[in-house]
């Protein structure tokens, strides 16, 4: 009787680490275009958490910084008033997979709305 308990508890442990290693993975692609949408972009970026990696400069702190962030690809709500100030010609495309969602967010610079939903996360925006 005292043995059942035992094969349990392993068969449950087993279960969990069987769970966690098909947990989706994040991955997102970072395409950037410094100079505008009519410039050429940066190369490519990719990041990837848990585990961190990829070929963004600061992987591990750019996945702590986004699990942070409440819904960090969200577009701007619908019906937000918005200063109409152009914050550059800076562009952004980030697509993948994130928190076990598809994503696919572009970013501009085009009023205060869109500024402040970049500046959000400009980590992730490759400057070099």
């Amino acid at each position: 009787m005292r043995l059942a308990p035992l094969a349990v508890a392993a068969l449950l442990s087993l279960g969990a680490g069987s769970a966690r290693a098909s947990a989706p993975r994040d991955h997102l692609r970072i395409v950037v275009w410094p100079h505008g949408l009519a410039a050429t972009p940066r190369a490519a970026r990719t990041l990837t958490c848990y585990p961190a990696g990829g070929t963004l400069p600061g992987a591990a702190g750019a996945c702590r910084r986004l699990a942070a962030l409440a819904r960090p690809f969200a577009p701007v709500p619908a019906g937000v008033m918005c200063s109409q100030i152009v914050s550059g010609p800076q562009a952004a495309l980030v697509t993948g997979s994130y928190g076990g969602r598809r994503i696919w967010a572009r970013f501009r610079r085009t009023d205060s709305c869109q500024t402040e939903r970049w500046n959000r996360i400009a980590f992730l925006f490759p400057t070099g």
